[in-house]
């Protein structure tokens, strides 16, 4: 088994600005110093434009491109998608498709990036999607999206990292800060409460301000704050009724006033709706809202009235002149304005596969491992029958504005062929087929269980796939654009699974997909069972080096997997979809929030992940206070035969609070790389804000309590705490 690399330990907080901004000061240092240093040039160029001018930096002229000013040598702005890896080209460059230079680094998905736990990988991730993106001369790139997994059945669930805030943030800073040493802006999205795609270009969401303090603004605050992202995407839902792209509290009062936000402001395609508004609250540039002739972008909110608007006394030239600002300090940041030399990037490197690789293996899930199936142990097997269309399908190229042209994708089925074809017989049976609308085959069901049942071992590769590219419309099963219908497998799965694991006990299932699936029809049957999420290129040599024991599974699930659709939060206690208005009247209680307050057993809980070593906690916490900080130490000791990883989780809960609060709150998480019988101490310095909580008429309040710190493996692997008696800081 490969030893896992050594990593530092790094003590986290909810604050923690020092520790994440010192990881990765050098770029980020220099970058914000290339913007400061050019105020002088910025207002300059401003004071030459012309009004006309203004107004087309502020709107796209392409598919992915915003103006520029030729004449004083302001190229424009050339943005793409990619929350993990370089989207194909659009519009002017769309002939690039055919050539091999559109060819990516397909990365895995972001929720598998957040099952790593580990922010360090979040880093080596982002500054890939960078260098590839600049490669691309791309100078934004669209991602990462930290909206919260509110709902089991949002499309787009697989490019977010977390139910939890202070996950995705931890999460996002490194991705950010990744990309942004490599001269291209991130752009962090889609801001805000962006949690369904059903009716998300209309639907008004309605939340309490605690909600959104609580949980849906954090990771956007981290992003702003701590990961210094140079641009940010307004998102297409309403928000307490204006439109989120040009909304006044959120962007103008919210974002731009009380988080200091100084970058750029994005619609998402086509999301900006009112001339004046687009102008008014807070809308920086307004993207692909109109397409004339096939190619050119010419109709656009922000700049369709703005003349009469000024000429009216009802919008100031100093508005537009803000949005310029704002748009040329992204430009000297990423170093394409002034006489700084800009990185130029790596396209498809053998270390960027490897990163690929690497974030697959540890955001693998193994979530079931009865009698020890795994790692495989092929001493008396002589063959092995592999099962499951998603065994031998390719995921790069759909699920909607994300899909990535990979250079290649290595299948579950290449993966394991590659390391086990020279020691057994390993067949394939599709057993179902990947089809919109059809019956399951019975022939294929019928092949695939007698196939079960004659080989000594079974590899069963399913789940869900993307269902948004050119043969399927927006009928979505992880996707943009659409929702899942409910929790269930597609194709018939949950039955063909059933019977497979009936015929053989020895079977391994592998599930691919963007978040939770009801598994209570097959679950107690399946001794084996790991979830792979969308891996990316590399991913079906992580999975083989996950079963074949190569690497020690230890990735924790970033979400609650309910057992029905019914025991989530947002189906048991709030509104979903809704209709014209979606009222959040679960509150703050989301994900492992709902199910450990209201005592409602998860199929697996958040942070669940298992190993194939074990850990032992010490039975007690250290825990000692400052002026202004908890510090809380726990000693973990790998008490198996191989190394391994296990990712420490720090929860606080209050004893007497005043209002409802959650039964356990993630404060704090490290990622421990341990060898056998090698112990390490695990130090967290919690803040203020890791013990506050947002009150309607008073803001986050600390109040003076006891308070309850609990150390563990998942959320409901708690193995060691204490209580602490807390006056505010």
């Amino acid at each position: 088994m490969l030893q896992f690399p050594s990593s530092p330990k790094i003590g986290r907080t909810l604050l923690a600005a020092a520790s994440c901004v010192a990881a990765f000061a050098t770029p980020l240092t220099t970058h914000a110093q290339a913007a400061e240093g050019h105020e002088a040039e910025i207002q300059s160029l401003i004071d030459q434009m012309t009004l006309d001018e203004k107004l087309k930096m502020i709107r796209a002229t392409s598919s992915f491109t915003s103006g520029g000013v030729g004449r004083l040598g302001i190229r424009e702005l050339v943005m793409s998608d990619g929350p993990h890896g370089v989207r194909h080209e659009h519009g002017r460059d769309m002939q690039a498709d055919a050539h091999a230079e559109d060819r990516s680094t397909y990365l895995p998905v972001g929720i598998c990036l957040a099952s790593t736990w580990n922010p360090e990988l979040g880093h080596d991730f982002g500054n890939v999607l960078g260098s590839e993106a600049r490669y691309r001369r791309k100078d934004v790139i669209l991602g990462p999206g930290v909206n919260i997994i509110r709902t089991p059945l949002n499309g787009r669930n697989f490019e977010y990292l977390s139910e939890d805030p202070y996950l995705s943030g931890e999460m996002a800073v490194g991705y950010i800060q990744g990309v942004q040493q490599n001269d291209v802006a991130a752009c962090v999205k889609h801001y805000l409460a962006n949690n369904q795609e059903t009716n998300r270009g209309t639907v008004d969401v309605q939340m309490s301000d605690r909600a959104l303090h609580e949980i849906y603004l954090p990771a956007f605050k981290k992003a702003v704050q701590e990961g210094h992202a140079y641009s940010l995407m307004g998102a297409y839902n309403r928000f307490r009724g204006q439109f989120a792209t040009h909304n006044e509290f959120l962007i103008n009062d919210l974002l731009k006033g009380e988080l200091g936000f100084d970058g750029v402001v994005i619609s998402d395609w086509g999301a900006a709706h009112d001339p004046y508004q687009s102008l008014a609250y807070g809308l920086d540039i307004e993207m692909g809202s109109e397409l004339k002739d096939g190619m050119a972008y010419e109709d656009f909110y922000i700049v369709r009235d703005a003349k009469e608007l000024i000429d009216a006394g009802r919008i100031s030239e100093d508005m537009i002149d803000d949005k310029v600002e704002r748009i040329l300090r992204l430009m000297y940041r990423i170093h394409k304005l002034g006489d700084q030399r800009r990185l130029v990037g790596e396209f498809n490197s053998a270390a960027h596969q490897q990163t690929a690789r690497k974030v697959a293996a540890e955001g693998i899930v193994l979530l079931k491992n009865e009698g020890g199936l795994l790692p495989l142990d092929l001493s008396g097997v002589q063959s092995i029958a592999v099962i499951g269309a998603n065994a031998d399908h390719k995921h790069a190229e759909a699920g909607g504005s994300s899909q990535v042209p990979a250079l290649y994708e290595i299948t579950p089925l290449q993966g394991i062929r590659e390391a086990f074809d020279d020691q057994v017989q390993i067949d394939y049976f599709p057993g179902y087929a990947i089809a919109k609308g059809k019956k399951p085959s019975r022939k294929l069901r019928r092949e695939a269980v007698k196939a079960a049942r004659d080989h000594d071992l079974v590899i069963f590769v399913g789940g869900f796939v993307h269902g948004y590219d050119n043969s399927w419309g927006g009928n979505a099963f992880d996707a943009e654009a659409g929702d899942k219908p409910d929790m269930h497998l597609p194709f018939g799965q949950d039955e063909l699974i059933h019977e497979v694991s009936a015929a053989n006990p020895h079977t391994v299932l592998v599930l691919y997909g963007g978040g939770a699936a009801d598994m209570t029809g097959w679950v107690d049957q399946i001794p084996a069972l790991v979830q792979a999420w969308y891996p990316g290129m590399e991913g079906g040599h992580a999975l083989a080096d996950i079963l074949s024991g190569q690497v020690n599974p230890s990735g924790k699930l970033p979400v609650t997997f309910p057992k029905v659709l019914e025991d989530s939060g947002a189906h048991a206690l709030g509104e979903y979809p809704g209709g014209d208005s979606v009222q959040y009247k679960d509150d703050i209680f989301v994900g492992y929030r709902y199910a450990d307050t209201y005592d409602v057993a998860p199929q697996f809980p958040f942070g669940h992940g298992l190993s194939y070593t074990t850990f032992n906690y010490a039975p007690e916490l250290h825990v000692s206070t400052a002026d202004d900080a908890v510090t809380v130490e726990t000693q973990i000791t790998n008490t198996g035969d191989v190394a391994g990883a296990e990712v420490v989780q720090l929860y606080v809960s209050q004893e007497n609070p005043s209002i409802r609060r959650p039964a356990k709150e993630l404060k704090g998480f490290q990622k421990v790389f341990l060898q056998p019988g090698e112990s390490q101490t695990v130090t967290f310095t919690l803040h203020q804000d890791a013990f506050s909580a947002y009150h309607e008429d008073e803001g986050w309040v600390m109040e003076p309590d006891t308070y309850r710190l609990q150390v563990g493996s998942s959320s409901r692997d708690l193995r060691a705490s204490a209580e602490q008696e807390l006056e505010a800081f």
